[in-house]
């Protein structure tokens, strides 16, 4: 059970953080770099990633209360972002939380593009931190908030893997290969977020029946 629970937070969380399509702006903020230099942007990437991730699903719960708002409120809001984001990816387009061009091109002048703009708010933009936000309320015990570190470390993982290949997988699969997994993950993450809109729903009325 504890290697499914990981792999279902693993999948959504990954889904959102989508580090393949992240690939592309990867490689046009760092068109001059060695493969040193792009490495050492991938792990500071991925360390962010990491970190947003496991802050947020440490503190989601305790913010919420501060804020006021109803789990089933988030769920409902959070889940209706997330299916924006899947139309999005199921259209091979940038998702509605994603980076403008404008945010692109201003990233073009700095000399640390890691953090700001790819961690933030390209990979772990509001749909991912709402989503791990949501898994964290919605756990019934200390354990499935472990899990949910566990697949957030997984995912920041992969990212680095990801961005540290970010050239050969561009080579291998070209933009038509990285819209097509844009698509797959798109229904995945699209099934996500009916599941929370329905949870979202069931808490915010209860006499609905299941």
């Amino acid at each position: 059970m504890m290697e499914i629970e990981i792999a279902k937070i693993f999948v959504a969380l990954l889904v959102l953080v989508n580090p393949l399509g992240a690939i592309p702006i990867f490689i046009s903020l760092t068109p001059n770099a060695s493969q040193e230099e792009r490495q050492k942007v991938a792990k500071t990437t991925a360390i962010a990633v990491a970190v947003v991730m496991c802050l947020f699903a440490i503190v989601g719960q305790t913010l919420l209360r501060f804020l006021g708002i109803s789990i089933g409120s988030f769920q409902v809001g959070g889940g209706i972002l997330l299916m924006l984001i899947a139309i999005a990816l199921m259209n091979a387009k940038p998702g509605p939380t994603k980076t403008t061009k404008q945010e692109r091109e201003e990233a073009g002048h700095k000399t640390n593009i890691a953090v700001v703009p790819m961690a933030i708010p390209l990979m772990t933009g509001p749909g991912t931190i709402s989503t791990v936000i949501i898994y964290a309320t919605t756990a019934h015990s200390w354990v499935q908030v472990v899990y949910l570190l566990i697949s957030s470390l997984l995912v920041a993982l992969t990212c680095f893997g990801a961005l540290t290949l970010a050239t050969p997988l561009t080579r291998l699969l070209g933009q038509t290969g990285i819209n097509i997994v844009n698509r797959v993950m798109g229904m995945l993450l699209a099934a996500v977020s009916v599941e929370i809109i329905v949870d979202g729903l069931y808490r915010l009325f209860p006499q609905l029946t299941r």
